[in-house]
């Protein structure tokens, strides 16, 4: 069978204001997907005109994939290739540099190949998928993400009695001094999380799952930004988001993440995280057989 995919809608809002979004997304006649960069954890930034040396990473990770992710493709190599070109770039203008400041990022996607509709990712972005028959499908490359962070984030706010002044954790030297021992270990055998950034091996890791789909499905890709109103906040389930999404627009659904971030919960003491409030992306995408 073959699928058409087409972006009904897509939606990027940064976290904080002034500071810079480190979400990308992308699309072209069949894939759609989102990339967000990781807070970095670094002392400084290298690379500059992007505001941060994780926005890089997405963009250039995002700008390559909306060009050369074609249906014939080999998608574990592509990233491959990615990975490396940026970690030359990188390393040409940062030197050598601890792992725990390598610029990385989460992926996930949907694209239309000649065997049909898969889902790939790397780490914790996530799609939510709702067949035209009523089921519905949840994509991600770490089903155990969400919660392996909320029980870290939950360790912090306990200790320091909330998220932090900042609105983010990583103002809190033991906090930071743990993310950093987890992010030296991102990429390699010794973690749990592989994920796209100068690491070409992560491509060998890289989540692929064939999607049957009779008739048709809508989709929304997103960072885990958006996620959390499933899997933090819990105000929907996945096909409830997508229908929102459908019907009132991709904006509500951010409007009543950053009420829920900023107004009912601003400390994380209800609802444990590590920032305040993250970077959100969201593509909406309709698949037709």
């Amino acid at each position: 069978m073959t699928f058409r995919l087409d972006v009904i809608a897509s939606l990027t809002d940064a976290g904080k204001p002034g500071r810079p979004n480190e979400d990308r997304l992308g699309s072209n006649r069949t894939a759609a997907f989102v990339v967000d960069g990781a807070t970095g954890l670094g002392d400084r930034q290298f690379m500059s005109d992007y505001g941060s040396d994780a926005a890089w990473i997405a963009d250039y990770a995002a700008r390559r994939m909306a060009v050369e992710l074609t249906p014939d493709v080999a998608l574990p190599d592509l990233l491959a290739r990615i990975s490396a070109d940026a970690r030359a770039i990188f390393d040409a203008t940062a030197g050598e540099q601890p792992r725990y400041a390598w610029p990385l990022a989460a992926l996930a996607g949907l694209r239309v190949t000649e065997d049909g509709l898969e889902f790939f990712g790397l780490g914790d972005s996530v799609v939510y998928l709702l067949h035209d028959d009523g089921r519905t499908d949840t994509f991600t490359a770490l089903p155990d993400a969400f919660a392996r962070e909320q029980a870290a984030a939950r360790r912090h706010v306990e200790r320091v009695g909330g998220i932090g002044a900042s609105g983010a954790a990583l103002g809190d030297p033991e906090t930071l001094e743990e993310l950093r021992r987890n992010r030296e270990r991102q990429n390699t055998p010794d973690g749990w999380v592989w994920s796209l950034g100068l690491v070409p091996e992560a491509a060998e890791h890289l989540a692929r799952q064939p999607i049957p789909v009779t008739g048709g499905a809508t989709a929304v890709i997103c960072s885990d930004g958006l996620a959390d109103l499933v899997s933090l906040y819990q105000t929907c389930d996945a096909g409830t988001l997508v229908r929102r999404a459908v019907t009132a627009g991709l904006q509500p659904l951010v409007t009543e993440l950053r009420h829920l971030e900023r107004e009912v919960d601003p400390d994380g003491l209800k609802y444990p995280r590590f920032k305040q409030c993250d970077d959100t992306t969201a593509v909406l995408v309709r698949v037709e057989g």
